[in-house]
């Protein structure tokens, strides 16, 4: 039968092309984060459910990840929309090859690497490609994808995708096309994604020898929360970090709230510095070495100390610390570092980690947002199994605030109620202390969980906000607008690879007796409970509405608040 698009083809006699205005080099400046011209085609071929698409997607992940355009033409969505009225002939699957290269030519041209990913099995329509990019001087790659023919067989369309969200086609495919572009000097050098975080504790066999130079050294005692950032460093959350702040970097941070490594910005909202007195400036100075000691125990030690002035004293350096930084209170357990929450994600096959920060106790309207932003990452953007990092803030908080043990244990009775799924979620601590400082500090929590391998973060409303000094100051009695926290982190620079879902208001629903989104249109239906209120009806033996909060994970709260009034 004859295709009836062949019957409106005809050939155009009056174009010409027309030269752009803007310049490769220009637009490459323009596209992407990391800046530079980087067109190109890599065109992925071999069987039928060899996985090409499922490696070009992979790596059009990975690239953008590092802030660098790129874009999977597959042909199944091809000849959804652009080739559908075309078959499956001799003619029809050229013409096909033919309209896909000349799309990826414009990919190309604008800047951006092109993933194809089509069978292609005819050598004459690889090279017409491969002419047409030629033509307009842009780099072509062709990639065949050795898959074995009976693993083919064995795979459907649906089945492919399956296997690829499972992680079962391996990183090595993605990792060979990203060598291969590494190599034509199409993109920079990138991290590589299994590669661990870095770490900045002395390796286990110089332990010995750096605890006797550590007690021949001048040393420095530090606070507390002086120890809770030497552990955010220790254990790469503050990466490309390896100890506190050189001037340099705190001009950065203070200024343009990231840091330049590398050719590559990366977010980083807040200075971690020591403070130091004059007096130990004074003596410390000339030293190319510093032990730093909490009650006289070495913790670790300062290398090629800087010191410098800003409305008080700082020093900074190269940190080693000396072991693992315990807090024996038997919560250490929960407090795992970048690595091991990367290694528990993979070992749950995890296809994307969302990331939930709170130094409050979870109610049903919390659990509503996780539920919510699981089911979407399941049902539209095709993951099939999303992993939810619920990561309290377990550094230091306002005395007012709930501790962390209550809140821990809080959290665990919601999982143990079923209210979140146990099997798929990581109940970790973040280390950090607590400073308040609404959107910039916000961005350095999101910052965090990417380094600990998280793809989604979920930011709340008024995100490390705190009550204005004088409530009659602001409109609503916060220091900081509540909206603010969410907008700063969609514009923030430096946080390419994570994706920012904005909090959904919840409220209490006393029509249908449960936590709701909250609903303009009937908006007499809701109770907003606020947490003097959830307060006051704890201390008071009280329970809230029904549905507002999982009664096991109420009793924990309760007996807390209980015994602080009798206190």
């Amino acid at each position: 039968m004859e295709n009836p698009h062949k019957k409106m083809m005809t050939s155009c006699t009056n174009v010409s092309e027309q030269a752009h205005h803007v310049s490769r080099t220009k637009r490459g400046q323009a596209i992407g984060h990391v800046r530079g011209f980087r067109g190109c085609t890599v065109w992925l071929t071999g069987l039928s459910g060899a996985g090409k698409t499922s490696i070009a997607f992979q790596v059009e992940a990975i690239l953008v990840d590092h802030g660098i355009a790129a874009y999977g033409l597959d042909g199944d969505n091809v000849r959804s929309g652009l080739n559908c009225n075309l078959g499956f002939s001799k003619e029809d699957r050229k013409e096909n090859i033919r309209r896909v290269a000349e799309v990826a030519k414009l990919f190309a041209d604008s800047g951006q690497i092109c993933l194809c990913s089509f069978v292609s099995p005819f050598e004459e329509d690889r090279q017409m490609a491969r002419q047409i990019h030629k033509a307009s001087d842009l780099p072509f790659f062709e990639v065949f994808v050795d898959t074995p023919l009976n693993v083919c067989e064995a795979r459907d369309t649906k089945g492919l995708y399956k296997k690829a969200r499972q992680g079962a086609i391996k990183e090595e495919s993605a990792a060979t096309v990203i060598d291969l572009l590494e190599k034509q000097c199409i993109i920079p050098v990138l991290p590589k994604p299994t590669a661990p975080i870095r770490e900045l504790f002395v390796p286990e066999s110089r332990i010995a020898s750096a605890k006797a130079e550590a007690d021949t050294l001048q040393s420095v005692e530090i606070t507390k929360i002086d120890i809770q950032w030497l552990q955010i460093l220790a254990e790469g959350w503050a990466l490309p970090l390896t100890g506190f702040m050189r001037e340099s970097q705190y001009l950065q941070t203070q200024h343009l709230k990231c840091l330049l490594e590398g050719g590559k910005e990366v977010n980083q909202s807040i200075p971690i510095v020591l403070a130091i007195s004059t007096t130990d400036k004074l003596r410390l100075e000339g030293h190319s070495a510093i032990t730093l000691r909490y009650k006289n125990k070495a913790l670790a030690i300062l290398r090629r100390p800087e010191f410098y002035f800003h409305r008080k004293e700082e020093r900074c350096g190269d940190i080693e610390v000396l072991e693992r930084i315990k807090w024996h209170d038997g919560l250490d357990i929960y407090r795992l570092t970048p690595n091991e929450i990367r290694a528990k994600c993979r070992k749950l096959k995890a296809d994307a980690v969302f990331a939930f920060q709170l130094r409050n106790p979870i109610h049903n309207g919390h659990a509503l947002l996780m539920q919510d932003t699981k089911k979407r990452l399941l049902e539209e953007r095709g993951f099939k199994n999303p992993v939810l990092l619920l990561h309290p803030l377990g550094g230091w908080t306002k005395e007012d605030d709930v501790p962390l043990h209550t809140r821990i244990m809080q959290h665990k009775a919601i999982l143990e109620e079923g209210v979140l799924d146990a099997n798929s979620t990581l109940l970790a601590i973040f280390p950090s202390p607590m400073m308040y400082a609404g959107p910039v500090e916000v961005q350095w929590h999101a910052k965090a969980r990417m380094n600990a391998g998280a793809n989604f973060y979920i930011v709340g409303r008024d995100p490390a906000g705190i009550p204005h000094p004088n409530k009659k100051a602001t409109p609503d009695g916060n220091l900081y607008d509540p909206t603010h926290g969410a907008r700063v982190l969609s514009m923030a620079r430096g946080l390419q690879s994570l994706e920012i879902i904005p909090f959904k208001v919840a409220a209490y629903d006393k029509k249908n007796k449960k936590m709701s989104f909250f609903d303009l249109e009937r908006k007499q239906d809701f109770d907003f409970i606020s947490g003097t209120r959830m307060r006051d009806l704890a201390k008071a033996g009280k329970c809230p509405p029904d549905g507002f909060m999982s009664p096991k994970a109420w009793n924990v709260l309760a007996q807390y608040y209980q015994s602080v009034n009798k206190d």
